[in-house]
């Protein structure tokens, strides 16, 4: 069935408490792409951010984001107090302010938690609700073990007792994470809304996952990695991406039928209406590189799991929607792989005009079963990439959308309808080029560590958005 969303994540949603969270902001959200015709939000991972604020590199891939935790709802619940919420107001509405969430939000969560115990039907529902859950539970011992460890890595860790009062933070974190979300994706559903999730294909090494499951990982006799993951040197970067992921054990995980990654998908799906597994060629294969290597340009090819892998993803998923993040170094094999999952690829329009004139990310090229995309989260907005784009390349997008002014905000509007055109059963557009906005508004560069994913809209960008246009567009070509 042909249909169309808007990728944004939560973090970008517009409120007064430094970043977007799971209020009514994202009621009206919902309500803004059902005025549009759209029937799909995509988000990036739910997980917590790391150093760098980014969600793909976490301490654990079930815990939830404790920022998202929306304050004007524990001030509702009772759990904290009006002064509380004046003192968290905001002092930029345009950016995540997040080195004041860093240094705040878990303190006011904590004393919410507080409050939250002296209600003991909720307190027994949550101690209820973490048994159903127990990698959640693991998470929130975790995160509370890190604290009484001076927040060291697993690794360095010289005690095992952790603090009632941190220890019950992480557990309200979870619980109040899971039941706001769920409020937010009950309300999306009841209007014809289906939320997309992202699953990082990798973890943490310094994470609840790696502490609590060892023998899943390639770890040495010092529970240190063996080998670690990235991508090998491409035209995008001459020493290739050291991620620095531990790698998976895929020959013990495949002997337990992948019950860790069971786990995983299976809550990710109560979660979300369906997910985006990021850089699934890793399951045909992926770059191993010797964890004392400075470059990716040490690694080597190692077979992954494979179809194995993916019937079981099919299993746990049934009728619920797997995008499989086929971007980047693509060979035969992974192809393959694809096609026997079934589940749809990813097309990119700023991958379409790179000197491949038979490109598949054209629009003409792509499939019925794929989701196409004007670019992803990490990728310039539409109207920075048309504006950084070769003059020669720049005349040919053009020619190609049968545009012939010289205004590249109206080329982008140009772009965007032969997208939704195409025979590409979703089409996902950021909301950045709904507003048609530059590369200062960009959520992600790949390699650059400061000043990522911070991009937040406001309530009047928000208003702004032409959406009778979109829902127009939408019924004409039946999406």
């Amino acid at each position: 069935m042909r249909s169309s969303g808007v990728l944004m994540h939560v973090s970008s949603l517009h409120g007064d408490y430094s970043v977007g969270s799971f209020g009514k902001e994202a009621k009206e959200w919902i309500d803004t792409l059902v005025s549009g015709g759209f029937s799909y939000w995509q988000v990036l991972p739910f997980c917590m951010v790391d150093e760098c604020n980014s969600p793909y590199k976490s301490y654990s891939a079930f815990g939830g984001n404790p920022y998202f935790i929306d304050l004007p709802t524990l001030k509702e619940k009772g759990y904290i107090s009006e002064s509380d919420l004046k003192r968290a107001k905001q002092k930029d509405k345009y950016l995540c302010e997040f080195e004041r969430l860093l240094s705040e939000r878990v303190d006011l969560l904590q004393k919410a938690s507080l409050k939250f115990r002296e209600n003991k039907q909720e307190y027994n529902k949550m101690l209820d609700f973490l048994s159903e859950h127990p990698d959640l539970a693991d998470a929130a011992k975790f995160m509370a073990l890190k604290s009484a460890n001076g927040d060291l890595p697993w690794t360095k860790w010289t005690t095992d007792e952790v603090d009632e009062e941190d220890l019950l933070c992480w557990q309200f974190i979870e619980y109040e994470f899971f039941t706001e979300w769920q409020e937010i994706k009950a309300y999306a559903n009841e209007r014809g809304v289906k939320i997309i999730g992202d699953i990082p294909i990798y973890v943490a090494f310094d994470s609840c996952d790696v502490w609590a499951n060892k023998s899943q990982f390639l770890l040495d006799e010092e529970n240190k990695p063996s080998c670690v993951a990235g991508v090998p040197p491409d035209y995008f970067s001459e020493d290739g991406q050291l991620w620095g992921n531990p790698l998976y054990d895929w020959e013990k995980m495949e002997k337990d039928g992948f019950d860790w990654w069971q786990r995983r998908i299976k809550y990710m799906l109560t979660l979300f209406d369906g997910v985006r597994i990021d850089h699934f060629r890793g399951l045909e294969s992926y770059w191993s590189i010797p964890a004392d290597s400075t470059t990716a340009k040490a690694g080597k090819w190692v077979k992954g799991p494979g179809e194995k892998f993916v019937d079981k993803l099919r299993e746990i998923a049934a009728d619920k929607l797997i995008i499989a993040e086929d971007l980047g170094d693509i060979t035969p094999e992974v192809n393959a792989l694809l096609r026997y999952s079934g589940f749809p690829g990813m097309r990119v329009f700023q991958f379409a005009f790179l000197g491949d004139t038979n490109a598949p990310h054209l629009p003409h090229n792509y499939d019925k079963n794929c989701i196409a995309y004007t670019g992803t989260h990490d990728n310039n907005t539409l109207l920075g990439h048309v504006w950084e784009m070769s003059e020669s390349d720049r005349a040919r997008a053009f020619e190609y959308c049968n545009y012939s002014g010289n205004d590249w905000s109206q080329a982008c509007e140009y772009i965007i309808k032969i997208m939704l055109e195409s025979h590409a059963d979703t089409v996902i557009l950021p909301v950045q080029d709904l507003l048609v906005y530059g590369a200062d508004t960009r959520m992600n560069t790949p390699g650059k560590a400061e000043n990522n994913w911070r991009y937040r809209i406001t309530k009047e960008q928000l208003d702004s958005i032409d959406m009778k246009k979109y829902k127009k567009l939408n019924e004409l070509y039946s999406r």
